[in-house]
């Protein structure tokens, strides 16, 4: 048996602050005792891990990943063994990745072929969404065995007509079938019949660049469809997980549904948080880099989603990691905004630009570790093993330097991609130290951790409906 203590930091975890330390036994907190008590000053270890002013945090959950995902004739740039990698130098230890389906294929080959690139690859724990791409019978009938067997979402796409799109009969159905088996469902809100329309419209006007793939993804059709999404869900009688919310609109759709006591909840993400229009108008074709849907909206925006986070009508923040390089990929759309691959790099720098949020005011800590922690672990049945500090959870534990100072950069970013979507921010606060399962993956500036370590990760049902 290996004993780690981890002594003289303030841990925080969605609940509460303590200066404690934390004992570890092989793969699992065990106890947790106030430093200098008599508890905790008894403790032997093998190991002893000094966390003097720092914060002792739990790993982070990003329950919004797309590791290799096909798109566009192209996909995404990070393997599972790089983007995990990178997760880990960020500070999060475990994802929830988005196995597809092919239209005219089942569930479970979507599964098995998601399951084939991420085993052995993982450096952290990893779990996997469901797409559903091609609803019918078999596959109503396949989203039951799925849930036994700990893949508890699934997602539903109202765009991308001809690949992912879904119609509203086939929502329903899907809707009705996960109100049974205690399935999410997980919808991308974006009125993709109309947003085709408008898109055929821009380019026959010479309207080309990037910006106009914001331009044409209106605000409006955000709101129109996560309205339509939650009306779908009540009639259904089925829980709804809206995700990437980016419109202010569309914050008070989910708000409105809240108040009537709907079992609804959104997410959002940094790019919406931290970026605006005024990045996809960068000129020289710089504004690809920021491509991604739902698009990135007016600046002023922003206030709306950090007052969803604050009340609770946005529970989490995930990432949409979903990276294609600039040179050779987001170049595909040079001359058709719409052949750009839609994505943002990401999983590494979500839980620093969050804690950036913290000392902004714009968040509180406990607030910061509950939306890129706790809630995801909750929404997607993984609470209490991942997401906070308690006896019986993985340790999964960051150490975490709330006063150093960083720039992000592609240079020094550890995700497989060739820039950064938030090159040359500088933000106070950096990871020390990140340990998945009670090992350490990540001291300072040396990797310790390995492809493989990581795990697959069965979900129970979203536990804020139980």
């Amino acid at each position: 048996m290996t004993r780690t203590v981890i002594q003289g930091g303030l841990v925080v975890t969605a609940a509460e602050e303590l200066r404690a330390d934390v004992l570890i036994e092989n793969e699992q907190v065990v106890a947790l005792a106030a430093t200098g008590s008599s508890v905790a000053d008894g403790w032997s270890a093998d190991r002893a891990i000094d966390a003097t002013g720092m914060y002792v945090i739990p790993g982070g959950v990003d329950a919004h990943t797309h590791m290799e995902l096909p798109f566009g004739g192209t996909a995404a740039s990070d393997t599972f063994e790089t983007g995990t990698r990178a997760a880990a130098w960020g500070g999060t230890t475990t994802i929830v990745d988005f196995a597809v389906q092919s239209v005219g294929a089942g569930l479970r080959a979507g599964l098995d072929a998601w399951h084939a690139k991420a085993e052995a690859r993982c450096s952290i724990d990893y779990a996997f969404h469901m797409i559903m791409s091609d609803v019918n019978e078999s596959t109503l009938k396949e989203m039951d065995l799925l849930v036994e067997e700990g893949i508890t979402s699934f997602k539903l796409f109202m765009a991308y007509p001809g690949v992912f799109y879904s119609d509203d009969g086939r929502i329903l159905r899907a809707m009705q079938r996960s109100a049974d088996n205690g399935g999410l469902i997980m919808m991308h809100a974006e009125n993709g019949i109309a947003i085709d329309v408008l898109v055929e419209q821009a380019l026959a006007a010479g309207r080309t660049d990037p910006r106009y793939h914001g331009e044409v993804r209106r605000e409006l059709l955000e709101a129109e469809a996560t309205h339509r999404a939650i009306k779908l869900a009540q009639v259904a009688g089925s829980p709804l997980y809206v995700v990437h919310v980016s419109a202010a609109s569309a914050v008070a759709e989910l708000s409105a549904a809240r108040r009537e006591g709907l079992p609804v909840f959104g997410e959002t993400c940094p790019q919406y948080l931290f970026l605006s229009t005024d990045n996809l108008a960068e000129p020289d074709f710089e504004g690809a880099k920021y491509v991604c849907s739902t698009p990135l909206r007016p600046r002023e925006h922003q206030a709306a989603l950090w007052r969803g986070l604050r009340t609770n009508d946005l529970q989490v923040v995930s990432t949409d990691h979903c990276p294609f390089c600039f040179v050779g990929q987001k170049e595909l759309g040079r001359g058709d905004f719409s052949k750009i691959p839609n994505g943002l790099p990401g999983v590494e720098n979500r839980m620093d630009l969050l804690h950036q949020a913290v000392v902004d005011g714009h968040l509180t800590r406990r607030r910061w570790i509950e939306i890129a922690c706790a809630a995801p672990a909750r929404m997607f049945g993984l609470y209490p093993r991942k997401g906070t500090i308690a006896p019986g959870a993985d340790a999964d534990i960051v150490v975490y330097d709330p006063t150093a100072r960083q720039t992000i950069s592609a240079a020094t970013h550890h995700m497989n991609v060739d820039y950064s979507a938030y090159e040359g921010r500088e933000i106070t606060g950096k990871v020390r130290t990140v340990l998945s399962r009670g090992t350490v993956v990540l001291d300072g500036d040396a990797w310790l951790g390995r492809a493989g370590h990581g795990r697959f990760q069965p979900r129970a049902t979203c536990q804020y409906l139980s």
